[in-house]
């Protein structure tokens, strides 16, 4: 169930970056180092290859075998984590609007697929999942304040994409509203506030020091060796 859990959101997210590339939104060229799927395929294809992505992460979950009402709570728990009103579907289309929230933008657009893989993660191995939403909601805002500080001042060939696009389309951005210093703070503030968050469990210090290494990871490397 957690495998299934965890491939479900990994699809989806996928799906999210597939659709975020197109032209009517971020028009990026590359992903991951690699041509975007609209630019290696063409727009209608990925358009598709978005819709079935979507699609195949909700088949991964409906082949599980396990207990109806788990199943069934780790289904909701995801399908509100991508819909309406607080999935990365409203937070996509916060970048439609002359103006946006920033807390809200992030928690919906990138922190409620965090709280779904941890929310789920809870669920599916028979826990409450409640406490654990506040985790997942942390560690996603702290990444997409991170993701704003990288294309603001990365290179691309660092993170495999394009960079400047947020202020090129008039997005909002952590580093926009606090600055680059105030968005480093905000990121630091973030990951505690996660950590701090993080119920009694078992190897939980493990759980803590995988936080502090991922936001180490992605700190622009002119960032990080400021620092050092």
């Amino acid at each position: 169930m957690t495998d299934a859990a965890a491939a479900s959101i990994e699809l989806l997210h996928c799906a999210s970056l597939v659709h975020d590339d197109l032209p009517c939104f971020d028009d990026a060229k590359i992903r991951r180092g690699r041509p975007s799927v609209h630019r290696a395929f063409g727009e209608r294809l990925a358009v598709l290859a978005g819709d079935a992505l979507i699609v195949l992460a909700f088949d991964t979950l409906a082949q599980v075998s396990c207990a109806t009402q788990r199943l069934s709570s780790t289904l909701l728990t995801v399908t509100r984590a991508v819909g309406v009103p607080t999935g990365i579907v409203a937070g996509q289309a916060w970048e439609c609007e002359a103006k946006a929230d920033l807390a809200t933008y992030h928690r919906q657009k990138t922190g409620s697929l965090f709280a779904a893989a941890t929310e789920a993660g809870a669920t599916a191995a028979g826990a409450n999942p409640k406490p654990w939403r506040v985790v997942g909601e942390k560690i996603g805002e702290a990444y997409q304040v991170a993701d704003d500080l990288r294309d603001a001042i990365a290179d691309p060939e660092e993170i495999g994409k394009p960079i400047g696009r947020d202020v090129a389309l008039g997005r909002p951005s952590a580093t926009t509203a606090f600055g680059v210093e105030g968005s480093v703070r905000r990121l630091e503030s973030l990951v505690a506030e996660a950590i701090a968050a993080i119920p009694e469990c078992p190897r939980a210090d493990d759980l803590q020091a995988l936080i502090m290494l991922e936001a180490k990871r992605l700190m622009p490397k002119k960032l990080a060796e400021r620092a050092a």
